[in-house]
């Protein structure tokens, strides 16, 4: 395979793997929203969640299209950068 192929399969990659990390950021972002008290906040935070989800699939497709085309397939597990993540009452401040 020529250079600038390579060059553009490994910046198609690095591109992708940017994005994953960008949405797996927003998404952990949107999840401490759902903590606020505040229900605009919380709301704000699961429709940021369902658009996070909707990009991933995305992404998914954009990994998939890759491996095919380097002949590389990378499995979701290594490239997921979200661990789960459970919601906890955010620890409240003594009064006085």
């Amino acid at each position: 395979m020529e250079s600038k192929e390579q060059q553009l399969m490994e910046l198609l990659g690095l591109t992708a793997r940017s994005l994953t990390h960008l949405t797996a950021s927003v998404t952990s972002m949107s999840f401490e929203l759902l903590r606020s008290e505040d229900e605009v906040t919380k709301a704000a935070g699961r429709r940021m969640i369902d658009r996070m989800a909707t990009i991933s699939a995305g992404l998914d497709e954009h990994w998939r299209l890759i491996g095919e085309l380097t002949g590389v397939h990378v499995a979701h597990e290594q490239i997921e950068t979200l661990q789960e993540i459970q919601l906890q009452a955010p620890p409240r401040l003594p009064q006085g």
